[in-house]
């Protein structure tokens, strides 16, 4: 679930992307976010290791930083993402003032920033279960701040998804493909572990794209 973040010191973003990069972990907010094709979905999904998710003990939202970062336009990450993710976006300076955006979680069209929530895929939560808690801060508040990890989508929907993987929480099925192809972006990128489960219904929502 998305968290209320706010703009920060840049200086904390350059730490945490730099050392994010000397730890040989991808690059952070302000690279592609498109979703791969299916087929490069499915070959990343045949690469991620199925393991039982390990504990909760020691996490909290704090681990991950507590407001967005300043990314390098100046803005923080959560301007970057409604421009990044929306069409015939206006602004004025970092404040964001419409555009059009489809919410991945439900399908819904939305013309006003004020409706929408940038939330986490990858919940915070659910990546510390399956590698995260294993990172350092740097690299869990790069990860946050990651505009592949990052979507514009309905309040409504974002507050009813929570923090588990496929098969607790799936989208509308009007967006299975969207969905299952930018979460497998994300578990490849950062090499999150999976669960037997979560393989089988993303297999299932792959089979959703044409």
């Amino acid at each position: 679930m998305a968290g209320s973040r706010t703009g920060v010191a840049a200086g904390i973003a350059l730490f945490a992307l730099a050392t994010l990069t000397a730890c040989n972990l991808p690059a952070t907010a302000g690279g592609d976010s498109g979703a791969p094709l299916p087929s490069d979905s499915t070959q990343q999904l045949a690469s991620l290791k199925i393991a039982a998710a390990g504990p909760m003990t020691g996490y909290s939202r704090d681990r991950f930083g507590g407001d967005w970062i300043k990314q390098a336009d100046g803005c923080d990450t959560r301007v970057d993402v409604l421009k990044a993710q929306g069409k015939e976006v206006k602004s004025k300076g970092c404040t964001v003032t419409s555009g059009k955006w489809i919410s991945l979680y439900d399908g819904a069209t939305v013309t006003s920033p004020h409706d929408l929530d940038i939330d986490h895929l990858v919940p915070e939560a659910e990546s510390w279960r399956t590698g995260a808690a294993q990172w350092t801060q740097a690299q869990r508040v790069a990860f946050a701040n990651d505009l592949d990890e990052l979507v514009a989508v309905t309040a409504h929907s974002n507050r009813s998804k929570g923090d588990q993987p496929p098969p607790g929480y799936m989208p509308v099925q009007s967006e299975w493909c969207d969905y299952a192809t930018h979460w497998i972006k994300v578990k490849a990128k950062y090499k999150l572990t999976i669960s037997q489960a979560e393989h089988d219904a993303l297999t299932q929502m792959l089979g959703a794209c044409h």
